[in-house]
Formats: C-alpha cells, sequence, structure tokens
C-alpha cells in the first residue's frame, strides 16, 4: 500500500478529493441583508439527516455564501445537471464582492416561497433551507480551521413533474452531476443498479 501523509505529500495532487468522491455538488445561492444575490457550487457537500431532511455544505474561507448564510439564516441548494454544466461551472469564478453570478452563467433568478434568497430557475429540483447550525472546523490539536460546514433544514423541495415516476425520484434521469478529485474532473450519474437491504 502506497502511504500518503497529508502532514507530508508524496503525490503530484492530494488523493483525497478523489477518493471521497464523486461527489455530488451543492449550488447555493444566498442573499445578503441588503438584498444581493449570491450563487456558488461547493463540493464539499452532501445530505446529512433524512427526518428532517438536512443537508450541509463546507466554505473554506469565509466567502459570500457563508456570510450571507449567517445573516440571513437562508440558503437554497439547486441540483447542478449535465446540461448546467457550463453555466454551474461559470459561477464558480473568482468575481468581486457584488457581481451577480446569476448573471455570469445565465441563469434565471425565481422566487422561492419559504425563504428569501431566489432559486436557478432552469434547475429541476431546488431545496428551500433555514440554518440550524454553522461549525468552525477544528484540528485534533484543537486549532481552528479556515473551513466552515454550514448546515440547514430542508423546508420546501422544488421538483420538475417529469422526475417523478409513480411517486419515486428518477435520479438518473436528472442527469446530475458530480464533482471528482483532479483540478478539472466531473463526472455524469452513470448506469444504476438495485440491491435491497438485507431483511
Amino acid at each position: 500500500m502506497h502511504l500518503y501523509d497529508p502532514a507530508a505529500p508524496n503525490l503530484a495532487h492530494n488523493p483525497f478529493n478523489a477518493i471521497v468522491g464523486p461527489r455530488p455538488i451543492g449550488w447555493m445561492s444566498t442573499i445578503s441583508r441588503s438584498g444581493q444575490v449570491n450563487l456558488a457550487p461547493y463540493s464539499f457537500f452532501t445530505a446529512l439527516n433524512y427526518v428532517p431532511p438536512i443537508i450541509g455544505f463546507a466554505s473554506i474561507g469565509r466567502k459570500d455564501s457563508l456570510r450571507n448564510a449567517e445573516d440571513t439564516g437562508e440558503f437554497v441548494w439547486n441540483l447542478a445537471t449535465r446540461d448546467l454544466a457550463q453555466a454551474m461551472n461559470a459561477t464558480c469564478a473568482a468575481v468581486p464582492h457584488g457581481v451577480n453570478e446569476f448573471e455570469l452563467g445565465g441563469l434565471t433568478e425565481v422566487p422561492s416561497l419559504k425563504v428569501r434568497p431566489p432559486r436557478v430557475g432552469e434547475s429541476p429540483v431546488s431545496f428551500e433551507c433555514k440554518v440550524t447550525q454553522i461549525i468552525r472546523l477544528h484540528t485534533t490539536e484543537n486549532e481552528a480551521v479556515d473551513t466552515w460546514m454550514i448546515l440547514g433544514q430542508v423546508v420546501l423541495m422544488h421538483i420538475a413533474p417529469h422526475l417523478l415516476k409513480d411517486g419515486v425520484f428518477d435520479t438518473a434521469a436528472a442527469g446530475l452531476i458530480l464533482r471528482g478529485g483532479g483540478p478539472a474532473d466531473y463526472f455524469e450519474l452513470g448506469e444504476k443498479f438495485q440491491m435491497k437491504r438485507p431483511d
């Protein structure tokens, strides 16, 4: 086995992201207290609880999404699909504070119903969320890391009707994309197989 110590790297690229992946993308829309909209993708994102549904994403550095979530207590997750990949990628550009990433990606702001941040009109699924916790990460030596985990309870889901088959969400048909570990690696959801849990 190759041994990789994160404190003493010995590979051309840190393998952590590639091994813990591919990962779903947290495409988060937020809004500031003054009404400035922000849209940004996060590859450190996942579902964390079933009932109530809670999702979380990690902001490495104090970015607009984190500040807006702190200030307003709300965010919206939007599903990134293959046909929205280029638009999603455009929204991760390092742009000055105040630039509207919806406009960068040529995307439509659609009003949410229970939270202030808009959702991405072109996305087939959006989760309106209210912040439950914001946690700063720490090392084993209890040193603060420049990363914050934002957790939010899903209070409303918007789902395109064509993705519901007999009341079940058709994950394969959604065309969702996943983030890999390389500097430009993405994956489209592949072939489905089924395996039932043991009784």
